[in-house]
């Protein structure tokens, strides 16, 4: 349910304390917040962290470790889903009489400040199709205000605080998280089954996604490929403008074409002219579609055609998004955030089409329910690769109480291997690869890691 009751609390607070200031939900508030003038302060249990980092060399205030006194005098107390509420330093700021506000309202109440506020939303693509816009609004001296839900090298961040009435932000249905936004525009990329212990059914997440269109405000980009993303605008009175694949939409593309570096390069059509030619250096005809998307709204948002080719061009892909990590002795090792097995097919099936020997999929199931609810599509679209190492379940927010691991999923997968420990994987994974082979780790956990062991190994050799 939309809550606007701290609008005016943020405007009113000087200091603010950010409970785990260097996820990548929260630096990006924070950051837009100290350009504002505010004091801002925060506790972190990583202090090696990049986003970390850059919050302290910013001027924020940083402790490690959540304990109580972390909120000292601050006027308001931000914190994160992932917070449990038994948490000592939250428990303290509200016996304290500190008013705590969960990220999302905060976000909420952030976006409302600007009259153009572009949210992303969609089950797969949120973190790309923003990175993407940004890269186009920032490059067209549009001077964007930005929340990403990863790291940018164009900004060298996850966010940026711009002068302008523009704000682009991630908006994740998770928990309905998204609710808290009333933007001006909607971009809906695709609705996928996804939170099943949460939403119960894809029906309970289009009709989030239903709500969501609701409260926005002018415009509404929608995925007109994907009919359950159809079902959430129909009916709306607000104007839809439709993108994907198919002639019928507003925004397509056409004359699709991959060269030996892999660049994907097409023709972008709007109302069937043609409006500008591009080439992507990120893989993958999923990534033609999230093109497509932020092609919409940077038009939406003035950029012109020229600028909207020209960025999309310099887009080289946000962290953890076919981020490749090294390539040496004709090994490359990459990391991709897939998590969902539609994700990690786009992106297998991208590497697939690439020039490599062999595709090494390392995967980090998250979650125990959704290892459960999609346990045969995991096995199906990790097939795609040629070798498949896993790891065991992250379990993240849930407790191993539903006897699901990952030996039931590597059971289903003829050759994978599964490794107690991520050292062990990357030792075995560099030793077997061979020149022309690629390795990419996928997972919305700490997977990542395991991608800098093998990477620093081969930079040892």
């Amino acid at each position: 349910m939309l809550n606007t009751e701290f609008d005016h609390l943020l405007d009113k607070a000087r200091k603010l304390h950010f409970m785990g200031i260097g996820g990548s939900g929260m630096c990006p508030l924070a950051e837009i917040l100290l350009a504002e003038g505010k004091i801002i302060t925060g506790s972190d249990v990583d202090a090696e962290s990049d986003t970390v980092k850059r919050m302290i060399n910013l001027g924020a205030q940083v402790v490690i470790g959540q304990k109580a006194g972390n909120a000292g005098d601050a006027d308001l107390v931000v914190y994160s889903a992932a917070i449990q509420k038994d948490n000592p330093e939250l428990v303290d700021a509200i016996e304290r009489g500190i008013p705590t506000v969960e990220r999302s309202i905060l976000l909420g109440a952030l976006c409302r400040r600007y009259d153009r506020t572009i949210a992303v939303c969609g089950t797969h693509g949120k973190t790309t199709t923003t990175s993407m816009i940004t890269q186009i609004l920032v490059e067209a001296d549009l001077d964007p205000n930005i929340i990403i839900g990863g790291k940018l090298p164009l900004i060298d961040g996850n966010g940026r605080a711009g002068k302008s009435d523009l704000m682009v932000c991630e908006a994740c249905e998770y928990v309905d998280t998204f609710l808290q936004i009333t933007p001006a525009v909607a971009v809906i990329l695709n609705i996928d089954a996804d939170h099943l212990e949460y939403f119960g059914s894809v029906d309970g997440i289009v009709k989030s996604f239903r709500q969501f269109v609701a409260q926005t405000g002018q415009l509404v980009i929608v995925n007109g490929d994907d009919p359950d993303s159809m079902r959430a605008v129909e009916g709306t009175d607000k104007p839809v403008i439709t993108y994907g694949l198919n002639k019928s939409n507003r925004f397509t593309a056409v004359n699709i074409d991959t060269d030996s570096a892999s660049h994907w390069a097409f023709d972008i059509l709007k109302d069937g002219e043609f409006f500008c030619h591009t080439r992507l250096r990120v893989p993958g005809h999923h990534n033609v579609l999230n093109a497509l998307a932020a092609a919409a709204a940077a038009d939406y948002a003035g950029a012109s055609a020229e600028q909207i080719a020209s960025g999309l061009e310099s887009f080289g892909g946000a962290k953890r998004r076919y981020d490749v990590h090294i390539v040496k002795d004709g090994i490359t090792v990459a990391d991709d955030y897939a998590h969902h097995p539609t994700e990690i097919k786009a992106i297998l099936s991208a590497c697939k089409e690439m020039s490599f020997r062999k595709v090494w999929a390392v995967f980090q199931p998250f979650t125990y329910t959704r290892t459960r609810d999609h346990m045969q599509e995991f096995a199906d679209v990790l097939s795609i690769a040629d070798e498949v190492l896993l790891t065991e379940i992250m379990a993240a927010r849930e407790v191993d109480d539903l006897g699901v691991n990952s030996s039931q999923l590597q059971a289903l997968i003829p050759g994978a291997q599964l490794f107690g420990s991520m050292e062990e994987l990357a030792d075995y994974a560099i030793a077997n690869a061979q020149e022309g082979d690629l390795i990419i780790t996928m997972g919305c956990g700490d997977i990542y890691k395991c991608a800098k062991m093998m990477a620093n190994t081969l930079r040892a050799r």
